[in-house]
């Protein structure tokens, strides 16, 4: 039974999933290599905690317990008595393979370790380690409190029992879980990533504007967002790096990246994070 957590990273997905595991009732471990990202992600939950409280959507008592079940780490050391180490780092397949054979020498072998890839092979980073069919994706969506889906990916050695271990963790943090085989983008990446460049080369030919690409898909088929908006909002170099991956994983040419897409990241222009994508924003700081 999984009762202790390690998460690796403390940035925005790392700290949204240490949150759900410690509201859910588990002890949890915030990892990042430098103490002032552990400090900064610990910050973001309470932020988010202390509105869920203004909100009448959570108790003080209730916060001040999550909070308390959360600890600051530096040191993968701790994963050392944990149940399962959730891998939220840079979306880079050599980082992650060197996380997770650090990661097999130091937990226990009853461990499960997930990462939360949003397109890259459980497959490759599971055989980096002994045990491989304790190795599975649990792709958490963005931002993580709010979002309900995760995906739970097998790789080709991950075992049934570690699989039904996952998907009743992600029910448990109130979570919807999906089964997925672990192909390249595997369904919530195959299927957006596809349309948003379909809607930057839309722009690059030069069919319709950036504002009436977005409006049509939000009047036209009730999405929340247009899909340049949302790109924006998911940076637009994520977005050209998963293109990437599909396109390389599938050797097919309707994933090409459009040359739009490609020009505005060599830009430094990746959406909301840097103040200027396919739309201009403040910058924000801190």
């Amino acid at each position: 039974m999984i009762k202790k957590v390690l998460v690796v990273g403390a940035g925005q997905m790392g700290a949204g999933i240490a949150q759900v595991c410690a509201q859910a009732g588990l002890e949890v471990f915030l990892h990042d290599q430098k103490e002032e990202a552990v400090q900064k992600g610990l910050q973001s939950i309470g932020k988010l905690l202390g509105r869920a409280v203004e909100k009448g959507r959570m108790t003080e008592g209730e916060k001040i317990a999550t909070q308390q079940r959360l600890t600051p780490s530096t040191s993968l050391q701790d994963a050392a008595d944990c149940d399962l180490v959730i891998e939220a780092v840079v979306e880079k397949m050599e980082v992650k393979k060197a996380v997770f054979q650090e990661l097999d020498g130091i937990t226990p072998k009853h461990a499960i370790l997930a990462t939360n890839t949003s397109s890259l092979a459980i497959t490759e980073i599971a055989a980096t380690t002994k045990r491989p069919d304790q190795v599975i994706g649990m792709h958490f969506m963005n931002p993580v409190p709010v979002m309900k889906l995760v995906e739970i990916i097998r790789g080709l050695q991950t075992s049934e029992e570690t699989f039904k271990e996952i998907e009743e963790l992600a029910k448990v943090l109130g979570k919807v879980p999906v089964s997925v085989e672990d192909y390249p983008g595997f369904v919530s990446n195959r299927i957006l990533m596809p349309m948003i460049n379909e809607a930057i080369f839309t722009v690059y030919e030069g069919v319709a504007t950036v504002e009436d690409v977005d409006t049509s898909m939000k009047l036209g088929m009730n999405h929340p967002m247009g899909p340049l908006t949302l790109a924006d909002f998911i940076g637009l170099d994520t977005c050209l790096y998963i293109m990437e991956v599909l396109h390389e994983g599938f050797a097919d040419s309707k994933y090409r990246p459009c040359p739009l897409l490609k020009q505005y990241v060599q830009a430094g222009w990746l959406g909301k994070k840097t103040g200027r994508g396919f739309y201009q924003y403040e910058k924000t700081t801190g």
